[in-house]
């Protein structure tokens, strides 16, 4: 039952509706909604007495979510791996009334509805029905608040709270495949480059194109059916590739193991970022099968081979023409199979021909200022380097050339032409791929899809990237505690994500992942405050807005119309009665 309350606040009485709830088994009073001074509230009770007051909360995505992590125990797994032997936790940590688990638990809901720095969460938690869900209030839910209870988590145990909640979602959900995607990307921080606080994030190439920045590295593995993260590993921002493969490969085997996983029946997709001798050694060693690349300037004897020697085959809706071969790599006999993608040659001329247009503007430039009475004498040997460092690049090999004429002692004339002939050369080498495998007894066909399915994990980190939903960007820690722990928070945050987008295509559903959160943060919960109630009591109740025919199906779909009529209890957060 609600009731109208004061309150003094430098020297000034506040009214407000509020509600008995209890925390720690004790009855607190929480804050509904704010009335005003008491001449606001006397004009509201004189002028405004048949009115109803109203507001919205977004309530399907946190709903949904909240309910997930329940049936995953999220928050017990969480809470039994923190460090309670500090001597500022001598107990299960807890700040605010809230333990780690929850804690952290909110800032991964947090991230899939809508990013924001640790700070403005509770900007965006209050235009949501967390709150009242959980019974809890999350006003002093800060920056510290959250800092605080990151710091309670030992990064040893990241890799055994991962494993807990797989090992509970594998018994919640169907999760088989046969094919697991690996890949790895970056984020770009804003820590200053003098911070020496940290020592993962590092200058490196950056795939944002934001190399003037220091940046985390993050490795993935990605289930084919229902995208499940199965393991995840942030790392310095300047290691390569194929350094970060050798370390984590094994993992990812135990991981396996760890979720009984039959090994023998699964096969790990890589890119040729990820090869090497000693890598490729290592996953034989392993037992593991496994699809990679081979970078086709690499095996030109290859190509070579398989001139003439192309057969057709469908792949999916297209059809391809193969090489295909048993062939020694690396002192191990794999299947390799030579093809052309179109796509791949598509873009690789798009790149030809903005580089062409980039280098002919510049030797216009160049050719231009050669003509003018003003320009410095120069020698040839000047001129010659001037356009050889210019015509460098990718393909770009005799594509154009060119020829030096001195009119007069240190004054030149310049002519230069594309090639047409060495263009249609391009068009007979460009956009090659080649894969390779110990999958002998597969078909072409399923090695390339198989292959191809790695945009699945690249699709993954274009969640993470997205700064609507899921972003891992902001993230303004500057150790690298912290900083793997905001990393575990928002690949938990995925997952999370990623059983909720399986639940709606199997209810039939077929949208993107960022659709679906944007529809079901848009499902709203109203307040209504009737302040006719009687003995001038106001009456606090809830209720689902209008819903579209898409929303309905997700109510239906995930309870959402009777989950706020109870509390939500969630077992291992003992600070709710």
């Amino acid at each position: 039952m609600a009731s109208i309350q004061s309150r003094m606040c430098r020297g000034h009485k506040y009214w407000y509706i509020v509600e008995s709830r209890r925390i720690n088994g004790k009855p607190r009073p929480i804050v509904i909604e704010s009335l005003g001074t008491t001449a606001n509230l006397i004009a509201r009770l004189q002028g405004e007495k048949s009115q109803n007051g109203f507001k919205p909360y977004s309530h399907g995505a946190v709903a949904t979510l909240l309910v997930l992590a329940k049936k995953l125990d999220i928050v017990s797994i969480i809470n039994k791996h923190t460090l309670a032997n500090r001597k500022y936790w001598p107990k299960q940590p807890i700040r605010n009334d809230l333990t780690a688990g929850i804690t952290l638990l909110l800032a991964a809901v947090g991230r899939i509805c809508m990013p924001t720095s640790k700070r403005g969460w509770h900007d965006w938690a209050k235009t949501t029905s967390c709150d009242y869900l959980l019974r809890i209030s999350s006003a002093k839910l800060d920056s510290q608040h959250f800092w605080d209870l990151m710091d309670c988590i030992p990064v040893e145990a990241i890799a055994k709270i991962e494993l807990e909640i797989l090992q509970n979602a594998f018994h919640h959900y169907p999760i088989k495949g046969g094919t697991l995607l690996y890949d790895t990307t970056n984020f770009y921080t804003f820590i200053n480059s003098t911070n020496d606080h940290c020592s993962i994030p590092r200058r490196g190439k950056n795939k944002q194109k934001r190399g003037d920045l220091r940046q985390v590295g993050l490795a993935l593995a990605v289930t084919e059916e229902h995208y499940i993260p199965l393991l995840h590993h942030s790392y310095q921002g300047n290691i390569n590739d194929s350094k970060v493969f050798g370390e984590i490969i094994s993992s990812i085997k135990t991981r396996m193991e760890l979720l009984k996983i039959d090994t023998s029946e699964h096969t790990i997709v890589f890119d040729r970022g990820c090869n090497s001798k000693k890598n490729l050694e290592q996953v034989n060693d392993l037992d593991l099968h496994y699809i990679g690349a081979l970078t086709p300037s690499h095996h030109k004897d290859l190509l070579k081979t398989a001139e003439g020697k192309f057969i057709a085959t469908q792949v999916g809706d297209n059809e391809l023409e193969i090489y295909r071969e048993k062939r020694d790599v690396w002192g191990e006999e794999r299947t390799v199979l030579v093809f052309v993608s179109q796509r791949l040659k598509d873009g690789q001329f798009r790149g030809v021909y903005q580089a062409l247009e980039k280098k002919e503007k510049r030797l216009k430039e160049i050719q231009k200022g050669l003509l003018s009475p003003r320009s410095r004498k120069r020698t040839k040997d000047q001129l010659e380097n001037l356009i050889h460092k210019l015509l460098k690049g990718q393909f770009m090999d005799g594509l154009i050339t060119y020829n030096l004429e001195e009119r007069s002692p240190g004054r030149w004339n310049m002519t230069y032409q594309i090639s047409e002939d060495k263009l249609a050369e391009l068009d007979e080498r460009l956009g090659y791929r080649i894969v390779m495998t110990n999958r002998h007894d597969w078909g072409s066909e399923k090695i390339i899809k198989a292959f191809y399915d790695q945009s699945i994990v690249e699709g993954a980190f274009k969640n993470l990237k997205n700064p609507y939903h899921l972003a891992v960007t902001p993230g303004f820690h500057w150790t690298d505690q912290k900083l793997r722990i905001h990393y575990m928070i928002c690949v938990i945050g995925y997952l999370l994500s990623a059983l909720v987008w399986y639940d709606a295509k199997k209810a039939g559903i077929n949208t993107t992942l960022d659709t679906l959160l944007d529809s079901l943060n848009g499902i709203h919960l109203g307040r209504f405050v009737d302040m006719t109630g009687k003995q001038g009591r106001p009456k606090v109740t809830y209720r689902l807005e209008d819903l579209s025919d898409e929303q309905k199906v997700l109510v239906d779909l995930f309870n959402l119309s009777e989950i706020h009529l109870k509390p939500l209890k969630i077992d291992g957060v003992s600070v709710y009665k």
